[in-house]
């Protein structure tokens, strides 16, 4: 809003959709909600028990700038384990969220000016948060003939002396691709020759269906010039938490540790306890977690096939399907108004993860089966999504 006391960099209205679903929840007392990708799951019990324990205990202090000390030991334990990937220690950092990565890592890579390629659609975010860090959002378009993976070399036309770095998320929210690891290595070979960073918004990381997910920075020449940021929010149900972490080389690692000295400082104590215990405790937590989203999704699938002027593509991963609804003749926002008022269901219009994205809606399958046949059942009634 325009107004003598706020900044003049938000004058301009930057809410979004996603943003502006949350004055929708409370809508209907039967709405069905699938606009944002907030588990359903409660946290387990015994990461919960055991931050609480570690409260209890005296963890209720600033812990070192870097987090955590057991917890980056756990980290570094996690990618050795996972991926037989070495990481030293003074190359992790823990952050409040992986958004707040983000906007760290942003604010301390880019001159005024620098240009970061975004693969379209993207998580709504990304634009603001580099604005927000005085660089330029570049825009890859994405298509859904192609998997809506990234096509070398149309990333590569983008490429200007201004690009410092490429943004990439996989698997991926919206769409629920897993990006191949032809097409990693052709993001990583075209990193090389232009000399970018990459950073790998390794978000759903659990939620890879199809195939095992592969970090981008375990390959070839991709270490040095690789920054992985990773959260708990989606693989351990602790969105509440506001805990992630991020790899980089360590003369950006404590780089970000000097801004956020004047940010939030440290990220919070029985946060970072709550996230060791949950890697501690991994292979007991996720594997229920994760078969349940595999199902959901696979049911959704199921039922999206049948229903006239609604496709998607078959299930990779994330928590997340990008239904493409350009049979019904409407836009993506005039299907999402009606899918509110006549089946009282909150989707987001594709177009909110930027403008490829018009002609799709996205659903989180945040809610159990029986929920799910609920709401199809209720779109299958709706007019649009019908022969007649």
């Amino acid at each position: 809003m325009k107004h003598k006391f706020i900044s003049k960099r938000y004058w301009n209205d930057i809410s979004t959709p996603m943003g502006e679903s949350g004055d929708l929840t409370r809508k209907y007392e039967d709405l069905i909600n699938f606009s944002l990708g907030d588990p359903d799951y409660t946290t387990d019990e015994r990461i919960i028990e055991a931050a609480f324990k570690d409260a209890k205990n005296g963890h209720t202090h600033y812990t070192d700038f870097l987090g955590d000390l057991e917890l980056r030991e756990e980290i570094l334990k996690y990618y050795k384990t996972q991926y037989q990937y070495e990481v030293a220690l003074e190359e992790c950092m823990v952050t409040t969220s992986g958004c707040h990565a983000m906007w760290l890592v942003l604010e301390s890579i880019l001159d005024d000016g620098d240009e970061v390629i975004i693969h379209e659609p993207y998580f709504t975010p990304y634009p603001q948060q580099i604005r927000l860090a005085r660089g330029v959002p570049v825009v890859l378009e994405t298509y859904e003939e192609a998997g809506f993976e990234v096509e070398s070399q149309r990333l590569e036309k983008l490429i200007t002396n201004r690009t410092k770095a490429i943004i990439i998320n996989t698997p991926n929210n919206p769409t629920g691709t897993c990006f191949s690891k032809k097409t990693l290595e052709e993001i990583g070979k075209i990193a090389i020759k232009h000399d970018l960073l990459i950073i790998a918004d390794d978000i759903y990381t659990a939620f890879s269906y199809a195939e095992p997910f592969i970090p981008i920075t375990i390959l070839k020449e991709m270490k040095e010039r690789t920054i992985t940021i990773g959260s708990f929010s989606k693989d351990y149900a602790m969105t509440g938490w506001r805990i992630g972490y991020v790899l980089a080389p360590s003369f950006i690692i404590e780089t970000m540790k000097d801004v956020n000295e004047n940010n939030v400082f440290t990220a919070p104590s029985i946060s970072q306890r709550a996230a060791f215990h949950g890697l501690k405790l991994r292979d007991k937590v996720q594997p229920p977690m994760i078969e349940e989203y595999k199902n959901r999704i696979y049911y959704a699938y199921e039922r999206i096939s049948k229903i006239p002027n609604m496709s998607v593509l078959p299930p990779r991963g994330s928590l997340y399907m990008f239904i493409n609804i350009k049979g019904t003749g409407l836009t993506s926002k005039e299907v999402v108004d009606r899918l509110l008022e006549e089946a009282h269901i909150l989707v987001l219009p594709g177009n909110a993860f930027g403008n490829c994205g018009e002609g799709y809606i996205r659903i989180a399958v945040t809610v159990g089966v029986e929920k799910l046949k609920e709401a199809f059942d209720r779109i299958e009634k709706m007019d649009i999504f019908s022969l007649k």
